[in-house]
C-alpha cells in the first residue's frame, strides 16, 4: 500500500481493485476533475488495509485522518467538500429526489447486477439466472425513459449516471445483450455515456 506519509496530506488516495464499486467512485473523482494517487489492489489485500476499512473490503479513499469505504458515504463527502463541478441539482427538492434516484437504481439494479458480477466460488447459478431476467427486463422495460433527457432523468450528468454508467460497462461481463430495436434509447445513452472523458479515463 502507498504511505500515506509520503503524500501531502490533503490528497486524495483511492485504494481499489476492477470491480464495480471501485470503477463508480474512480468514474465520480475523475467527474468532480479531482487529483487522486490510486493504488490499484488485485487479490492479494494488505493487512493495511484493516486499519483504514474493518470489511476489508475495496474501494477505500482516504484523506488526512480520514477513511471512506461506502459509495453513498463516498460520493457524499466529495459533493460537501469539492463545489465545483457538482453532481446534484441546486434545489434541496431537487437534490431529495435525485438521492431517492439514485437509491432506487442501487435496490432495483445494482442488487441484481452484483449478483450476476460475483466471485464464481460465491456464484449461484439459479439465483443468476432469475437476476439476469430481471435485470433484462428491466433495462428493456424501462428503456423509453432515457428517450427524454440527455441523461438519467435529467439534461446535466449526475450522481444516478455515475452509478449506472460501471454498471452498463460490464453488461457483456454478465452475458446480457439487449435487443437493439427497443433499447434504441438505452443503447444511444448508453454511448453517451462512454464517450466522455471522465468514462475514458476511469476504464484505463
Amino acid at each position: 500500500m502507498i504511505d500515506a506519509n509520503d503524500i501531502p496530506s490533503s490528497q486524495l488516495i483511492l485504494y481499489a481493485d476492477d470491480g464495480y464499486d471501485s470503477h463508480v467512485v474512480r468514474l465520480l473523482l475523475e467527474e468532480k476533475k479531482l487529483a487522486y494517487y490510486l493504488s490499484r489492489l488485485h487479490s492479494e489485500r494488505p493487512e493495511d488495509l484493516t486499519e483504514l476499512n474493518p470489511y476489508h473490503t475495496l474501494p477505500v479513499l482516504q484523506q488526512r485522518e480520514i477513511a471512506l469505504y461506502e459509495i453513498n458515504v463516498i460520493f457524499e463527502y466529495l459533493e460537501e467538500r469539492y463545489h465545483a463541478n457538482k453532481l446534484l441539482p441546486d434545489t434541496p427538492q431537487e437534490r431529495a429526489q435525485f438521492r431517492q434516484l439514485a437509491w432506487r437504481i442501487q435496490h432495483d439494479w445494482l442488487v441484481l447486477g452484483k449478483r450476476l458480477l460475483m466471485h464464481p466460488d460465491s456464484f449461484n447459478k439459479a439465483q443468476a439466472q432469475q437476476a439476469k431476467k430481471q435485470l433484462t427486463d428491466s433495462l428493456i422495460t424501462l428503456s423509453p425513459l432515457f428517450a427524454h433527457k440527455s441523461y438519467f432523468m435529467a439534461d446535466d450528468f449526475g450522481w444516478c449516471d455515475v452509478l449506472l454508467a460501471p454498471l452498463l460497462w460490464r453488461l457483456g461481463e454478465m452475458d446480457i445483450e439487449l435487443p437493439k430495436a427497443i433499447s434504441r434509447p438505452l443503447l444511444d445513452y448508453q454511448s453517451r455515456l462512454f464517450e466522455r472523458d471522465s468514462f475514458k479515463k476511469s476504464v484505463r
